[in-house]
């Protein structure tokens, strides 16, 4: 598994928290190649009964790493964590980050900033993207420095380099299955990747 087990925790009202394991030793394994066979996502449940915003949440991960085409059409779950209720700039980034900064597209700290409304504020949106609660959702992986680094993340620099990997590599499988159908030698398009969610019930 190259990414390792998600724990997601919520309750009635909305999605708390999205904890992404550490990353910094080794390499994932790489994201899958065009012309191999998908396996599918895997889903460890906890022993209560899932909320809807839980349930929700697994089956938009789900869909990220196995079928992204279909996250498009799935709803996001509500959000029930302080840094995401109360006004601050850290709540206006990641909520921009979210309506903005779609699957397969990338993000500079200070381009970020200026779609916030502060131009100046790219130090700060690196604070915000630290604070995300609700990673891979809220796309801070996607934040990458102006120089072309990848820059910091949660999960490990790794991860973040796995999770933009991954994302390039569904995009041009999508743009490749709309050419047209003449068009010889092209693979089929691959969503193809076993992952493990784990869930916490936190009220």
């Amino acid at each position: 598994i190259p990414v390792g087990k998600l724990e997601i925790s919520g309750c009635e009202m909305g999605l708390h928290e999205i904890k992404l394991p550490k990353m910094s030793t080794c390499a994932p394994d790489p994201a899958p190649a065009p012309g191999e066979s998908s396996a599918m996502c895997e889903v460890c449940e906890g022993a209560e009964e899932m909320t809807e915003p839980l349930k929700q949440c697994t089956a938009w991960l789900r869909a990220y790493f196995c079928e992204p085409v279909r996250t498009t059409s799935l709803p996001v779950p509500a959000f029930h964590h302080p840094l995401l209720r109360r006004d601050s700039f850290t709540k206006q980034v990641l909520w921009t980050l979210l309506r903005y900064v779609k699957f397969g597209q990338a993000v500079s700290y200070k381009q970020l900033a200026d779609l916030a409304g502060n131009s100046r504020a790219a130090r700060a949106v690196g604070g915000a993207m630290r604070s995300n609660p609700i990673p891979i959702i809220i796309p801070c992986h996607r934040v990458i420095c102006s120089s072309g680094q990848t820059g910091n993340y949660g999960g490990g620099n790794l991860m973040k380099e796995w999770l933009l990997s991954h994302e390039k590599l569904q995009k041009e499988n999508l743009a490749r299955s709309s050419l047209p159908a003449s068009c010889p030698g092209l693979p089929s398009p691959l969503w193809g990747w076993k992952r493990c969610f784990t869930k916490t019930g936190a009220h």
